[in-house]
């Protein structure tokens, strides 16, 4: 009896693929360093922006409460070296719901009352000493 089935194509790799391969391999690595590094250590202030613009800084090393109004009204709490939006009054609460915050980089956003506390200075900052594209 004869095998009529039809051959399948042999399936052979080019350099293309493998060059391809390599380089998606890469840009994984290269995403799983930059995401692991983390942010830049503990921060030293945050700054509070609003629509833009710089409202003010504060040092984390005061403890202390405030209130940021705008569209909405976001009560800022800063406690043992962190910051936090204790309590917000806009749809969602996401910014509520982000918890404390200490580390150089990070930042916490209302977006209904278009506010950002971002976290900078520290010790342990790095700088950027240059953006490669």
């Amino acid at each position: 009896m004869r095998n009529d089935k039809p051959k399948q194509p042999r399936l052979t790799l080019c350099r293309g693929d493998i060059l391809a391969a390599a380089l998606i391999f890469l840009a994984a690595v290269a995403l799983l360093i930059f995401f692991a590094a983390g942010t830049g250590g503990k921060a030293a202030t945050v700054q509070v922006w609003q629509d833009g613009t710089l409202q003010g800084e504060y040092p984390l090393a005061v403890d202390r409460e405030f209130v940021v109004e705008g569209r909405y009204r976001n009560t800022v709490q800063i406690q043992n070296g962190r910051v936090c939006i204790l309590d917000a009054d806009c749809p969602g609460q996401d910014c509520v719901k982000s918890g404390w915050h200490k580390e150089t980089g990070q930042s916490i956003v209302c977006l209904p009352n278009r506010l950002e506390l971002r976290l900078t200075g520290g010790a342990d900052a790095p700088e950027i000493d240059g953006v490669t594209g």
